[in-house]
């Protein structure tokens, strides 16, 4: 083992540890570089808002239709103040969230450090008035309920 640890290591010095070459087992590599994203690091990022979704882009610039869709469901509801991280930036956060919710997809959301699920569980709470009554629950009060009458049934 520390013959491969040895190898790994000097892959890393070399920038090459993507390489699998640097030994047999990819699980070192992972774990080498795994503190950026423990479950203590993840615990921090799912709680530092009421509400935080894992997205691939950013609410300005969505990159994909699913992370959209959960970027036009919050701004639907009015809800603008949340932290949203690009899983794109950085692979390790993107495979660390699938690892630490059990869930397998981006978009992920969260409410009050409480994994809620992807796009297609919050379009459901959107469609059925779940969502409005989540929000409610953490403080936010869904723009929906602001709603005129004849555009709520657009």
């Amino acid at each position: 083992m520390s013959w491969c640890l040895s190898k790994v290591s000097a892959a890393v010095l070399r920038g090459s540890a993507r390489t699998p070459q640097a030994c047999g087992s990819l699980s070192v590599l992972r774990w080498l570089s795994s503190d950026s994203v423990s479950p203590e690091h993840l615990d921090g990022l799912v709680k530092k808002d009421k509400v935080v979704v894992f997205i691939k882009g950013t609410p300005a610039q969505p990159m994909c239709g699913f992370s959209n869709a959960v970027v036009q469901i919050l701004r639907m509801h009015g809800v603008n103040d949340y932290a949203a991280y690009n899983v794109l930036e950085d692979q390790d956060l993107r495979q660390g969230i699938k690892n630490y919710s059990n869930w397998p997809t981006i978009p992920q959301v969260y409410f009050n450090g409480e994994f809620v699920g992807g796009c297609d569980i919050l379009l459901q709470m959107h469609q059925n008035g779940d969502l409005v009554e989540e929000l409610n629950k953490l403080g936010i009060r869904s723009a929906l309920l602001d709603a005129e009458p004849s555009q709520e049934k657009k």
